[in-house]
């Protein structure tokens, strides 16, 4: 038996057909205080149930549920938004199971997107690393901007160029000291995400009612009028169908959160207990929020109101188009503005970071299966592997193209050059979940083995796969439509369904990969220090009564 405090060695056996190399696993446990602390492959597990649940809302809950969500009321009505966000909820736990149960089974490192390697074919892997990495380096000073803009809804004094600065400074401090610290910002800043789309919740029931300075009891009235079905480009019934058609993308693009669960697995603290906790309470606290909230808006704001479509036309900064904001000027309610908009400031510094997180995690585990260069596999002495950070915090600096409004448009350009990347890792995440199901059937392990068993399998995988799998096609059909055709726009829409084939079939004709056979696949690899870490670990009692509050409440 392999004692706890020696990293266990394994034998540098190949990875299923390809013949490369396993990356060495160093794993063991050691105390810092009164603290338990798990090695592996550098990392450490020092992330709790509760810093693991608030990273997956963190990542997904950004400036468009309070404002971005505005635009879909605009295009399709209340009614097509509030079915279109439902709807898509349902193809989301469908992801969300495949990731739990192969995740929980196997808690390491950028885990869906090794696991693309270890279970399907080498190629994927790569593929799908560098997919997820590119999404989301890229998205990092897409919120950088963000935060630029929502800071001057109150005042253009600050320059933007210190905003910036301050901002990448403050991501650079968060996520280079320990991840204690990086779990901890991130709780509370995802805590305070909550507690706006909780209390936006109830001041939309509040309002209805008449509890406004108006007395208006409008309840559903903008259901009525002008209606729940606003029509897009067209009347009549395809104007109606291409209106949900709009609300339908949007959530594709908005609603996620089992990958940014996922990658947080190999810096969780006993991820076989708390994984399986967070990935259920993720998906119904996302479903709740983006399906309630998608009710709300449509309750609070016509789809035509003028200052909502004048404020998304001159891309107003800050919370100015936020239905929220909107009805609330409407109702004649003077602070609560304010308070939204500070908010929405804190979603934006907040989604950011988790990007910036989730893309050097996802660069790790390309390092670390040999898919990136070796030297980002090193990792400092609190477990953060820091050039990784550093090369993600580079692509951060693209924030400063906004100096320049000319520069400022290529930005969102770049940024839409990899809006079908999400949709690409769900469908990456069903495949690999079908290749996984299909091996542990031929190597005679029963799923009722695994400490996650998830339900309707594998009805669920291919479910999610025909849904993500349709909407990357389906994403820039504008385009398409007579008198739509544009270019730019189409490049924009569909460069990366180009790219990620060209590098799966580039990796594969240059190392001469194969499909792996379902007996070949390499199911134990790591298992045994995932294992050993399992029998040796003792939960550690919170320090401080606060903390234990905290643990009971949302662990």
């Amino acid at each position: 038996m392999i004692s706890a405090m020696d990293p266990p060695h394994h034998s540098e056996k190949g990875l299923g057909i390809s013949g490369e190399k396993d990356v060495r696993s160093r794993a063991s446990l050691e105390r810092i205080g009164s603290t338990q602390v798990y090695h592996h492959d550098g990392t450490r597990r020092m992330l709790k149930s509760r810093h693991i649940q608030f990273i997956g809302i963190g990542g997904t809950i950004g400036t468009a549920l309070y404002v971005q969500i505005g635009k879909s009321l605009i295009n399709g009505g209340p009614g097509s938004l509030f079915i279109a966000f439902s709807f898509w909820c349902t193809f989301i736990l469908a992801i969300t199971m495949c990731m739990a149960e192969m995740v929980t089974y196997l808690p390491i490192s950028s885990p869906f997107i090794r696991f693309a390697g270890r279970f399907v074919d080498e190629a994927l892997g790569f593929a799908a690393g560098w997919n997820f990495f590119i999404f989301e380096a890229v998205l990092v000073p897409f919120e950088v901007t963000a935060c630029n803009l929502v800071i001057h809804y109150w005042s253009d004094v600050i320059p933007t160029a210190a905003v910036i600065a301050i901002v990448l400074v403050l991501y650079a401090l968060i996520n280079v000291l320990t991840i204690k610290w990086y779990g901890e910002t991130e709780f509370w800043a995802a805590l305070g995400k909550v507690l706006l789309a909780v209390g936006l919740i109830i001041f939309t029931f509040i309002v209805m009612v008449g509890g406004n300075p108006q007395h208006d009891r409008f309840g559903f009235r903008y259901w009525h009028t002008p209606g729940a079905f606003a029509e897009l480009y067209y009347e009549g019934s395809l104007g109606r169908w291409l209106g949900f058609l709009s609300c339908l993308i949007q959530a594709a693009f908005l609603i996620a959160g089992p990958d940014y669960v996922s990658m947080a697995a190999g810096e969780a603290e006993n991820p076989r207990k708390t994984m399986p906790r967070a990935f259920n309470a993720v998906f119904y606290r996302l479903t709740a929020f983006f399906v309630l909230g998608a009710l709300c808006v449509g309750i609070l704001v016509p789809y035509d109101d003028p200052e909502m479509v004048a404020a998304f036309k001159t891309a107003e900064p800050g919370a100015a188009a936020s239905p929220y904001v909107v009805a609330m000027n409407r109702l004649g309610i003077k602070v609560l503005p304010h308070i939204v908009n500070a908010m929405v400031l804190l979603s934006a510094f907040s989604a950011g970071n988790s990007y910036l997180y989730c893309a050097s995690r996802s660069l790790y585990g390309l390092a670390l299966e040999n898919k990136a260069p070796h030297f980002l596999t090193h990792c400092t002495k609190d477990g953060v592997p820091i050039y990784c950070v550093g090369v993600v915090l580079g692509i951060g600096l693209l924030s400063f193209l906004q100096l320049s409004a000319n520069t400022a448009v290529v930005l969102s350009w770049f940024v839409s050059l990899v809006t079908a990347s999400q949709l690409l890792n769900f469908c990456v995440v069903c495949v690999t979940y079908l290749c996984f199901a299909r091996a542990l059937k031929a190597q005679g392990i029963s799923r009722d083995s695994l400490p996650f068993k998830a339900r309707f399998m594998p009805f669920c995988a291919w479910y999610g796969l025909s849904g993500a799998f349709i909407m990357m096609f389906v994403q820039g059909y504008t385009v398409f439509l007579p008198g739509f055709w544009d270019v730019p726009n189409f490049l924009f829409s569909y460069t990366m369904l180009g790219v990620f084939p060209a590098l799966y079939i580039g990796w594969k004709l240059f190392h001469k990969t194969t499909f792996h056979k379902p007996l070949d696949v390499d199911l134990r690899k790591d298992l045994d220090v995932i294992d050993e870490y399992e029998r040796n670990f003792v939960s550690q009692t919170p320090n401080g009564k606060f903390e234990r509050v905290l643990d009971k409440l949302f662990g």
